[in-house]
């Protein structure tokens, strides 16, 4: 199991040489299945179905806590989750059938690990109104949020962090800031290559 390292290949080879329930935390934006062109995956709700349809089972394998962003609207393709956080864009972000978007879904599967470890209890949303930057990436998310959300499913420094569905690399710095170790995995070449040189120019913290 390589740690720290961002590798390109399909999540599902990669994911069948890691042992069970050796992931801390799987935190992850996987294709919503509305339509956006990434590099070699065409977003539509079908491949959507067929992905998760092999991807969630290796996933909730390998990881202790799951914490996905799933969007709105394709909850319902998913394993029924132990609860469903929320993000909060009290400034909303787009528009659906009945409105403005004020609100992503994050679905979690285990224990909340801060009840888990006896250290109290935690709000089950996160208000942000961040925007994030692309990165040459159709839906990068907001480093700040993301580094919340990872906070939120891990409690320890050099805790393990996969994301099967890398992107530009989001994940992968907030671990990096959070002294958190890393997997990170995409099919793109290019995508992983966005998400290196967002590394390298990351600065790890000192204490």
């Amino acid at each position: 199991m390589k740690i720290n390292e961002i590798i390109c290949g399909d999540c599902l080879d990669v994911m069948k040489d890691i042992p069970d329930k050796s992931i801390d935390l799987v935190l992850t934006d996987p294709p919503y299945g509305v339509g956006f062109g990434y590099d070699t995956f065409y977003d539509n709700q079908t491949g959507l179905k067929k992905l998760l349809c092999v991807a969630m089972p290796e996933i909730l394998r390998v990881g202790k806590i799951v914490l996905i962003t799933c969007g709105n609207g394709n909850q319902h393709l998913y394993p029924k989750p132990d609860w469903t956080l929320a993000w909060v864009i009290t400034a909303g972000a787009g528009q659906n059938k009945w409105g403005f978007t004020c609100w992503q879904p994050i679905l979690a599967y285990g224990n909340d690990p801060y009840r888990a470890n006896n250290m109290g209890a935690r709000p089950d949303i996160i208000i942000s109104n961040e925007k994030s930057k692309k990165y040459g990436h159709p839906c990068t998310k907001p480093i700040n949020v993301w580094k919340k959300i990872l906070l939120r499913g891990s409690v320890r420094e050099q805790d393990i962090i996969l994301d099967p569905f890398l992107g530009s690399g989001t994940t992968a710095v907030a671990c990096k800031m959070l002294k958190r170790d890393y997997i990170g995995i995409d099919i793109s070449e290019e995508y992983c290559q966005i998400a290196r040189d967002r590394l390298n120019a990351t600065e790890k913290p000192l204490f």
